[in-house]
């Protein structure tokens, strides 16, 4: 394989949530917890570093889509790839669709061309099986995702200003594999159809902030009916949320995490009464809780070589990033 000079990059891709209830499989909004990953250029064989210590279970996607990305431009991956994320694996906020974005957009800014949020997107779907995480996490925003992993395409919605979204995840943790296969294979035609009205009010409701047609969208009968037995203490926190003023919950994607839309100041408020709900029933188990805000940009680039720094958060931030 022909080595050209392979040049130091750095990307930010952030996380996304999914579904939103009745948009299963075609509504995605980009959140802001992140994935950062930096390559430096060197003699040595690819090495992958995560400074916060472990590695994804199975293969390391963002590797995996970086050289693919290489591959395509006739070039080996040699140096160092440094992968830093606050997106938690398995709690339905595109762990997987962001590291697959951010690989592919590394990879293709390392070998010399100009970042393709479009090929990136439609690789990510490609490898996904559907495009509204990868949508999100490619462009950001709130996206709906159509044309199948065929011809994807991500459309652009409006989102309120005005929505908040809280989400909380328990101690466990569901697989995608392990959420797709507790669905049915056929659903009856009113149930299809009821689900199309649904999107209707969700995509209104979420451009409008109308807490009653929040409601009526955020209602499933395609996946969430399914999903909520794999998660204990699920209906209890969803309830709690419903409690301390949210407008409707639901399962983040396809979970183990929870989300609930309110009004953008009583966030904080209702993640953490799903917190304590979980926390009942997870006794003496981490549970993860924290208000969402949406993000509008998608997956970004660096023009530099050095490992992601921390800001003033102490999340990981390229340097020079906003």
């Amino acid at each position: 394989m022909t080595q050209r000079r392979l040049r130091a990059a750095a990307v930010r891709v952030p996380g996304s949530t999914s579904n939103l209830g009745g948009g299963f499989d075609c509504v995605g909004l980009a959140v802001d917890r992140f994935l950062d990953a930096a390559f430096a250029p060197g003699a040595g064989a690819l090495t992958v570093e995560r400074p916060e210590g472990g590695t994804p279970p199975g293969e390391d996607l963002v590797a995996l889509a970086f050289r693919r990305a290489l591959e395509q431009h006739g070039l080996a991956p040699r140096g160092v790839l440094r992968v830093r994320s606050a997106i938690p694996i398995a709690c339905g906020l595109g762990s997987s669709a962001a590291a697959l974005v951010a690989g592919s957009a590394l990879g293709t800014l390392v070998a010399g061309s100009a970042l393709d949020a479009d090929a990136t997107f439609a690789f990510a779907t490609g490898e996904e099986g559907h495009g509204d995480n990868a949508g999100a996490s490619a462009y950001g925003g709130l996206i709906a995702a159509i044309g199948g992993t065929e011809s994807p395409r991500a459309v652009p919605l409006e989102l309120s200003p005005r929505v908040g979204f809280a989400f909380a995840a328990p101690p466990i943790r569901v697989s995608t594999r392990a959420a797709r296969a507790a669905l049915p294979a056929t659903v009856p035609h009113g149930v299809a159809a009821g689900a199309i009205a649904r999107v209707v009010a969700l995509l209104s409701g979420l451009a409008t902030a109308d807490p009653d047609l929040l409601q009526r969208g955020f209602e499933d009968a395609l996946h969430v009916p399914y999903r909520l037995p794999l998660i204990p203490g699920s209906e209890d926190a969803l309830a709690a949320a419903l409690a301390e003023g949210a407008w409707a919950g639901t399962v983040s994607g396809a979970g183990s995490g929870l989300l609930a839309v309110c009004a953008l100041e009583e966030a904080p408020r209702v993640a953490a009464r799903m917190a304590s709900a979980l926390t009942e029933r997870h006794r003496g188990e981490e549970v993860q809780s924290f208000a969402l805000r949406p993000v509008t940009e998608g997956v970004r680039s660096f023009d530099l070589g050095g490992v992601p720094a921390r800001d003033a958060a102490g999340e990981a931030t390229p340097a020079g990033a906003d």
